[in-house]
């Protein structure tokens, strides 16, 4: 009999409650934790290969602190320039999809050439395939979780 009231009392009613907001409160910080965890491993897998591709500053971000806002080998953190040494050609399309620019620090960065690639050589619009080894570009476009630019818009200096 003492076992049947408990359950039918107001403390077991309040514990039972207590007991299942802790189990959804814990839930939702595991949760919290899952996200955390994937936006801090894409952040980690883009931050290793900024530097690599859109030349930030030398010595990490803190280490040659005056240099990072004088000379910078990169276009608003967002591109890059220089000359291009590589162009694979896609077999099918027979159009440039990877170039290989190397800056003036000697750094190369990989960019993508997509499709929606605009390509400009002065005033003109040109087509991917008229790239050619040891131009001088100048890729506005964005990073991907690879630390390789999509490029937008190609201008040539020839």
């Amino acid at each position: 009999m003492n076992i049947t009231k408990f359950f039918q009392s107001k403390k077991f009613t309040v514990v039972l409650i207590a007991i299942v907001a802790l189990i959804a409160l814990l839930g939702a910080f595991k949760v919290g934790m899952v996200v955390g965890y994937k936006k801090a491993g894409y952040s980690y897998r883009w931050g290793e290969n900024y530097h690599r591709n859109f030349a930030g500053p030398r010595n990490g971000f803190l280490g040659d602190f005056k240099r990072a806002f004088g000379d910078k080998d990169f276009i608003g953190g967002h591109g890059t320039f220089g000359s291009i040494v590589t162009i694979d050609i896609d077999p099918a399309g027979a159009r440039p999809t990877t170039l290989i620019i190397k800056g003036k620090d000697g750094v190369e960065k990989t960019v993508l050439v997509s499709n929606t690639t605009e390509i400009r050589d002065r005033r003109d619009t040109i087509k991917a395939s008229d790239l050619k080894g040891d131009d001088q570009v100048v890729i506005i476009g964005s990073p991907n979780e690879q630390g390789q630019i999509d490029a937008k818009i190609i201008r040539i200096f020839r």
